[in-house]
């Protein structure tokens, strides 16, 4: 298993990210478009 890293000039980094939404009232805010977008 290899970790791929971005290089810079001056550092080496790896980013992740974990988006959670919650919505008081449970409607669906995120609909088709933007849930493709954000994958």
């Amino acid at each position: 298993m290899t970790i791929e890293l971005d290089r810079n000039q001056h550092s080496v980094y790896l980013l992740n990210y974990h988006l959670v939404m919650v919505v008081k009232y449970r409607r669906k805010v995120i609909n088709d478009e933007i849930s493709e977008y954000l994958k």
